[in-house]
């Protein structure tokens, strides 16, 4: 296969000397092919963004060195590679330093979980879905060197560039990458048997001391059935050769936001046209692969004491809410007080745009909040600064979406999975929440085989998707949440996060967050899965619906926040709820004038 030559040298040689439009265009055409060995490499874990950043600003600094301008591709290459090397030698020193049992281990977000990108974004099928899965069984430096020979193989790097990256002759790079596709069959073996409908009584029982988690030394447990069986062996025959396989694939595209910290960057470029000056990078203006462009990454030279105000593309206008015709109070829980979904789709917004007030600096990626409608809500959403929320709807039931929020949707229950509401849910974000409470008979009141019936339509969205959001019970043997996945295990279907609502009836804020904390450690031990608690406050159920104070509201939420910072399996966390009643007891951040309760101003301030 002919391999991509990279960008014209003399666009590398006009960003080498100093033309800042020549290097803006040479670190868009960089950025996609950088994503994909990084986010391979590390199967997309959360530091993948900072990887591929710091790669871009090696390479921007490094620049004015380079004197073989035709081997520009490989050398950055190479770059990408050391900077995953890197970045896998810091994290084992951490983890070896790390004494939190509790943030011992690191769960990849979904959303960013190249597998499952790579499966969703080029829409592969059979075998090709199954050599996508068996990278999660590869250990670290066979998933880096895959990534290079993945490109290799797709037409983005030559045999060259592959062993010139890694340090290595072109033979003994012939010989990694001969015994780098032996674990990737051998994993795609795995992935098969495991994801077959019948499968033998003994791998079955593997099962039991298996934590659901893709490891090198798993992967051997397995294989070394699967070698010894006839039953299973029977299921890795006709397997197509992996060239074939990866033939003409395309790259994964880079994701919208994909670069969430470090939003300038300072970095010294020094060249023939311009003098040695610091200059800033605004990277995360980055949209997607398509979407990177001339204007998009823009150095800035500066020589005062003070950073410059960045260059960047313009946020889009949002248009500012206009009153409710009606002034919807904040609905008073049953059992549970999950809200029941507008069927009805948002009304357009009013002519007159004006920006809503922006959120407070650096909010967490993890905070949100359960919106519906009252006066006001877009405002008090912006200002409440909740990185994201959801309606118990498909759409946004009226909310005008703030700048630098996001609405995530949801299949609330049996009734809304219709073409009308996945269709909705397909066009916003990465995520899809499901079933609302399937468990209560006032909420979703789902059999768990009504909602194993109905589940391949939710995956056929193409989204990230969560489990059903059940009222309790999700760390219980036997339990509806626990009947309902390993269902979907037994029938191959896709859950890709575990989602949890939970109300606390001891209202003293130490001891809440701690029985949260219990529940959320059960049920992470149980499934392996990130979990999304997405319903949470203090409301005693015991008899009748009794909330704690404002002041013990604000008292658990602030605690609780932190709690659910240092958990890195809890990925996202969304309060009960945004909309508060001045006259009654409740749980809400603010009121129809727009001003934040004690537990709205704790919620503010929560990171």
């Amino acid at each position: 296969m002919r391999a991509r030559i990279g960008p014209d040298t003399s666009m590398v040689a006009a960003a080498r000397d100093g033309d800042q439009a020549a290097l803006d265009r040479l670190v868009a055409d960089s950025l996609p092919l950088v994503y994909n060995i990084v986010g391979r490499a590390l199967n997309g874990h959360d530091d993948t963004d900072d990887v591929v950043q710091e790669t871009l600003i090696r390479m921007v600094r490094g620049l004015p060195q380079l004197r073989d301008l035709a081997a520009y591709r490989s050398w950055l290459v190479a770059i990408a590679v050391r900077q995953v090397r890197d970045h896998e030698a810091e994290k084992r020193t951490a983890q070896h330093r790390r004494t939190d049992l509790d943030t011992a281990t690191e769960v990849a977000d979904p959303a960013s979980d190249f597998a499952a990108m790579t499966i969703l974004q080029l829409g592969l099928t059979d075998q090709r879905r199954e050599v996508a899965e068996a990278t999660r069984w590869l250990d670290p430096d066979d998933r880096a060197l895959l990534s290079l020979w993945w490109l290799e193989q797709t037409g983005e790097l030559g045999r060259a560039d592959l062993a010139s990256s890694l340090g290595l002759s072109a033979k003994h790079a012939a010989v990694r990458v001969q015994r780098m596709k032996e674990q990737i069959e051998v994993a795609q073996s795995v992935v098969r048997c495991l994801n077959a409908q019948a499968q033998c009584a003994e791998l079955r029982g593997m099962f039991l001391g298996w934590d659901g988690v893709p490891s090198p030394l798993w992967r051997k447990r397995f294989a070394r059935h699967i070698r010894g069986c006839a039953h299973c062996g029977r299921r890795t025959q006709g397997m197509v050769p992996l060239e074939r396989l990866l033939l003409g694939l395309p790259l994964v595209a880079v994701p919208a936001g994909f670069v969430l910290s470090k939003l300038l960057v300072p970095v010294a470029v020094k060249t023939t046209a311009v003098a040695a000056k610091s200059v800033w990078v605004p990277l995360a203006a980055a949209a997607s692969a398509a979407a990177v462009t001339a204007g998009v990454f823009v150095l800035q030279p500066w020589t005062t004491d003070e950073p410059p105000r960045p260059i960047a593309v313009p946020p889009p206008v949002v248009v500012a809410e206009s009153p409710s015709p009606s002034k919807a109070a904040s609905p008073k829980p049953s059992r549970s007080p999950s809200p029941k979904p507008s069927k009805k789709p948002s009304p357009k917004p009013s002519k007159t745009p004006a920006p809503p007030p922006p959120p407070p600096a650096a909010p967490s990626v993890k905070k949100g909040v359960g919106v519906w409608p009252m006066n006001g809500v877009s405002t008090s959403l912006a200002k409440s600064g909740a990185s994201w929320y959801y309606t118990w709807a498909s759409h946004e039931n009226g909310v005008r979406t703030p700048r630098n929020v996001e609405f995530v949707p949801m299949i609330w229950g049996a009734d809304s999975v219709t073409p009308e509401q996945l269709t909705a849910a397909r066009k916003a974000g990465p995520y899809l929440l499901s079933f609302n409470e399937p468990d209560l008979a006032g909420q979703a009141n789902m059999t768990v085989e009504r909602a194993l019936e109905l589940w391949p339509q939710l995956e056929k969205a193409g989204k990230v998707l969560g489990s059903p959001g059940v009222a309790f019970g999700g760390d219980t043997p036997g339990g509806w949440l626990d009947r309902f996945m390993k269902g979907a295990k037994q029938r191959g279907y896709r859950v890709d996060f575990v989602t949890l609502h939970w109300y606390g009836g001891d209202f003293r804020a130490a001891a809440a967050t701690q029985q949260l904390k219990t529940y959320l450690q059960r049920v992470y031990q149980r499934y392996k899965k990130p979990i999304w608690l997405t319903e949470y406050a203090l409301i005693d159920f015991s008899n009748g619906s009794e909330y704690a104070s404002d002041a013990e509201q604000a008292a658990f939420l602030a605690a609780s926040s932190k709690m659910l910072a240092s958990l890195p399996y809890v990925q996202r966390y969304a309060w009960f709820g945004l909309p508060a009643k001045e006259a009654e007891p409740n749980s809400g951040l603010f009121t129809e004038d727009g001003t934040a309760t004690r537990a709205g101003r704790a919620f503010q301030q929560a990171r």
